[in-house]
């Protein structure tokens, strides 16, 4: 469509398959003139085709396991290298919650399921930039962008620990977005993204009733995985240099709605 990220850099986390945001994130940054590397863990890329989207824009894939330090000290070591120089924007499109998968309700957890949860979905991404920090592996308002989800702020019953990993990854996002912004400029933001149909969504108890839910509680409908990816390239551009720090809402407005007439229509109130 165009060179919005020409000439831009960055690693991509999260590409599972054609259903992934991170995916469609990889596709668009493609088609906006962007060369990065693609990484997931091992035992996910077992599970899913990211080869294919490897050689549909022509990047390389490089494993990592984002609990790993070293994992992410080679993967960023050697992005660098693939790339020819810093980057510019890093994805982190990661989660998965053990007690979610296997049916734990929140109030009865297995806390070594709850580390891992914690670990996964959001101490990655401090363990990330950190690494990025350390190997000075970035380039000045280079940006950052985690995807998040509404249930940081909000009890969503079935949401189990992934909302505890939410609030956290929020809170690190802040942190990093400080320390990281007044050192070389480099902005971190999450983007609160809308009920997606996704591998790792799809594994939340009642998803599809949810998701019905939420698209009669948002003014203009839920927001879709391409929409989602369109927001994130927009983010890594050089349009949007000076917003940092921020949990941004794409929703279709679910964030900000108290109630709708199609939902009160449903309870049959005269």
């Amino acid at each position: 469509m165009g060179n919005l990220l020409k000439g831009k850099k960055g690693i991509i986390f999260g590409a599972l398959n054609d259903m992934s945001i991170a995916w469609k994130v990889a596709e668009r940054a493609h088609e906006e003139g962007a060369e990065f590397v693609l990484t997931n863990a091992p035992v996910a890329m077992r599970m899913g085709v990211i080869n294919e989207l490897a050689e549909k824009t022509g990047s390389q894939v490089i494993p990592a396991d984002a609990t790993k330090v070293e994992d992410l000290e080679n993967l960023v070591t050697k992005a660098q290298e693939v790339l020819g120089g810093k980057l510019d924007f890093i994805l982190h499109s990661i989660g998965m919650s053990p007690n979610v998968r296997k049916g734990f309700h929140y109030t009865d957890i297995n806390y070594g399921f709850y580390e891992k949860t914690l670990d996964i979905s959001a101490t990655s991404l401090h363990k990330t930039l950190a690494v990025a920090m350390k190997q000075d592996a970035m380039n000045e308002w280079g940006s950052v962008v985690a995807l998040t989800y509404i249930a940081a702020q909000r009890i969503f019953p079935d949401y189990g620990d992934m909302a505890d990993a939410k609030s956290l990854l929020e809170s690190i996002t802040r942190g990093f977005g400080y320390h990281y912004g007044t050192k070389k400029n480099v902005r971190v933001n999450t983007v609160s993204q809308s009920p997606t149909v996704t591998t790792a969504g799809s594994g939340v108890k009642g998803f599809d009733s949810f998701i019905s839910y939420s698209e009669q509680m948002s003014p203009l409908g839920n927001a879709g995985a391409l929409d989602c990816a369109n927001y994130c390239i927009s983010l890594f551009s050089d349009l949007t240099k000076y917003v940092t720090m921020q949990n941004l809402f794409h929703d279709g407005g679910f964030s900000a709605t108290g109630v709708t007439e199609s939902v009160m229509e449903k309870f049959g109130v005269e």
